[in-house]
């Protein structure tokens, strides 16, 4: 324990380091707001627009996704060094985080993570036209074809 007291010693210290500069700043800094002051710096120049919107929450759980997957191929190299040594207890140890890391996966993809493109809205059967309800439809019944009615130009 007593090798361990330097390092104690030094998150004290720089957790009372941290502490008294943020108190410091708060307390000798002057506090003259302004609307200029108040705007986001854009490395001199003014902003002309608002910023962007926020990213989507799939955008974060694809992020967290590739980081759990990351973390995975970390774990694997070093397990591969020393699968000889770790034997068949290693070899289940692996398989189980494996089987964890691919369950959390089907979760995430059960629950639509990856879908990026439009929801997709399905219109109700009872409101589309008779031609269109039948069993026997083809692209003449289901297709709107943009050239009708349009004119061949005069050679």
């Amino acid at each position: 324990m007593i090798d361990y007291l330097p390092i104690l010693a030094m998150f004290i210290l720089a957790g009372l380091f941290a502490g008294l500069s943020f108190f410091a700043s708060r307390m000798l800094g002057p506090h003259h707001p302004t609307p200029a002051k108040e705007a986001p710096y854009e490395c001199g120049i003014v902003p002309e627009r608002e910023p962007a919107d926020r990213f989507p929450v799939r955008f974060y759980l694809v992020a967290m996704i590739f980081i759990i997957f990351d973390i995975e191929v970390i774990f694997l190299y070093p397990w591969a060094v020393i699968y000889r040594e770790l034997r068949a207890f290693g070899l289940w140890e692996m398989v189980l985080f494996a089987v964890a890391v691919f369950v959390s996966f089907v979760y995430l993809i059960g629950n639509g993570a990856l879908d990026w493109g439009p929801i997709r809205r399905v219109r109700p059967v009872a409101g589309l036209p008779e031609s269109m309800r039948s069993s026997e439809r083809t692209a003449e019944t289901t297709v709107r074809r943009v050239d009708v009615g349009r004119q061949e130009p005069a050679a």
